[in-house]
């Protein structure tokens, strides 16, 4: 057996006790003596008075629910679903944004690098030879000596 299985039978089983305990207590009521039989139904009334204030109190608290999100909705307008939807895409597009921010960083980066290569080549006289050698890039990026 499942556990949604039993989920689904366990108001089944409630009901199924509750049936046979009622039926175990109607078989005894007429062998109690008269004194339990008034505080039983004493009890009876008390337990039921509590449910009616219980849903009426529920009633009360959606009806009051239900007042708020009206009012809400009237001062919202017909702005709220997109203002949700707004809301759920506002970190994808602030995350697309930043990435592009940092790539346009990178590539600035990339060419701002290019160009101090190029004016060090400019700049500096070169045998043609060096064009060609290996450590080139070495001796373009380490400091020029006085």
């Amino acid at each position: 057996m499942t556990a949604s299985s039993r989920s689904t039978d366990r108001p089944a089983l409630e009901a199924r006790l509750a049936l046979r305990l009622a039926g175990g207590l109607n078989a005894t009521i007429g062998s109690l003596p008269p004194d339990v039989n008034e505080r039983l139904r004493f009890a009876r009334e008390q337990a039921l008075s509590r449910a009616r204030e219980a849903r009426r109190a529920a009633a009360v608290g959606a009806t009051a629910t239900v007042g708020s999100s009206a009012a809400g909705a009237l001062l919202l307008g017909s702005f709220r679903p997109w203002l949700q939807r707004a809301a759920a895409v506002l970190p994808l597009l602030l995350l697309l944004a930043g990435l592009m921010l940092i790539q346009q960083w990178q590539v600035r980066e990339q060419v701002l690098a290019a160009a101090d290569i190029d004016s060090l080549l400019l700049a500096d006289t070169l045998p043609p030879t060096a064009y060609s050698d290996p450590g080139f890039a070495e001796y373009l990026r380490s400091d020029p000596q006085p």
